[in-house]
């Protein structure tokens, strides 16, 4: 068994292993962070105040992910905007592990919502730079595997804090996981997405923005809804949890941190086998799969307020459709925006990608909160999120084909 994994292992290239082992340090650091924050500042802060941080932190974010585009085409080293990104994180991780104020909490957020602009248009271009003879399906799907179980286990550690009383030693194996991503990238930079499109002589004159933003627009609207879904796992999910339903007892900290970790567990396991299967089929199958799973799990995440008896077992049954989306959504979506840009512009288009978690990271907790204050339930919340997926359905007949050969790399 040992050689059989090994073997699988060692069939990528070492420069696309060596991506997906910076993106697992990276997501075992920010499972924790992301998905228990809300919890470690829920009894000092408002609901209101709490999201209102991720949502600072989406807005830093936007200028990271344009700032890390150009840096990307304009021929910098793809590391270069994730050493950065870590260099933010860290100083991020160490405000919030004292903060006791709304301002120290929004300045934290924002220290780690510019980090994670940073980082993902380039950790994203990494894989497609790296990922040959392979092809990036299988690198992305690949990828988003590595982010699942370090996501996932981050979480898990996170609880097993928080049930310990520890909740705030989550930013302290961040901090640790940092170090080692910084350790992994400044012995060898990854390639530079500008020298790698300059190579190709049909890429030799860029096409302009008018020219590919019309057939990407329909995937990037699709993204903004789609990407909420994370958005709300990590801010409005466990307050609901904490705060209870309309029937549904409130849980207890450690209980709704152990409560997320299981749809994180659920996307480890599924986000491979599901990945792979689709990157051999169009990308259309794997967005309306995602889209269609999560009308599901938040229809069921609405409706377990509903009732005292049955409220776990729904919440529970909607973190597999939940997960699910997931693991359909996010290598598909990525591989659909790499088909669809030139190569020569590649970096702007995962920063315009990235900025679809960005912007329904900002709008997303901002109404979940004000709603979760009003009602004091989540019903409206699932509500809003079910409704919004099945309208952007119809959208997926407008995601065209794939550019021509001669315009990617």
């Amino acid at each position: 068994m040992a050689r059989t994994s090994r073997l699988w292992w060692c069939q990528f290239p070492a420069s696309l292993r060596r991506v997906v082992l910076v993106r697992l340090l990276g997501s075992l650091g920010a499972g924790g962070v992301l998905y228990l924050t809300p919890l470690v500042f829920h009894r000092a802060l408002s609901a209101t105040a709490v999201t209102e941080g991720l949502a600072l932190a989406a807005l830093a974010g936007t200028a990271g992910r344009f700032a890390s585009g150009a840096l990307l085409d304009r021929g910098r080293a793809s590391s270069m905007p994730v050493l950065m990104a870590v260099a933010s994180a860290a100083l991020g991780d160490l405000v919030l592990s004292s903060a006791g104020s709304v301002q120290a909490y929004s300045l934290g957020q924002l220290l780690l919502g510019l980090a994670m602009g940073l980082y993902w248009p380039a950790i994203e271009l990494a894989v497609s730079l790296t990922a040959a003879p392979g092809g990036s399906p299988r690198g992305y799907a690949l990828a988003r595997t590595a982010d699942a179980a370090g996501i996932a286990a981050g979480a898990l550690l996170g609880a097993l804090l928080a049930a310990l009383g520890l909740i705030r030693g989550i930013y302290g194996v961040d901090l640790i996981c940092l170090a080692a991503m910084a350790a992994v990238l400044l012995p060898r930079p990854w390639p530079a997405a500008g020298r790698a499109a300059a190579s190709s002589a049909a890429l030799a004159t860029p096409l302009p923005l008018a020219a590919w933003i019309g057939p990407l627009l329909p995937i990037l609207l699709v993204s903004v809804v789609a990407t909420a879904v994370p958005a709300l796992m990590q801010s409005a999910l466990p307050l609901d949890l904490v705060r209870g339903g309309l029937a549904r007892a409130p849980m207890a900290e450690g209980g709704g941190a152990l409560l997320v970790g299981v749809q994180l567990l659920l996307l480890l396991l599924l986000q491979w086998p599901v990945g792979r299967w689709l990157a051999d089929r169009p990308v259309q199958r794997g967005l309306r799969l995602s889209l269609q799973a999560f009308v599901l799990g938040a229809v069921l995440l609405a409706l377990s307020a509903f009732s005292r008896a049955a409220s776990l077992p729904l919440v529970l049954l909607a973190q597999l459709p939940l997960a699910l989306g997931l693991a359909a959504f996010l290598p598909t979506a990525t591989e659909a925006v790499v088909e669809l840009s030139p190569a020569a512009s590649r970096g702007l288009a995962m920063a315009l990608f990235s900025q679809c978690f960005a912007l329904s990271s900002l709008v997303a907790p901002l109404l979940a909160g004000r709603l979760l204050d009003a009602q004091d339930h989540g019903v409206g919340v699932w509500g809003a999120l079910a409704l919004a997926c099945l309208l952007a359905l119809p959208l997926l007949v407008r995601v065209g084909p794939p550019q021509a050969d001669s315009e990617r790399s």
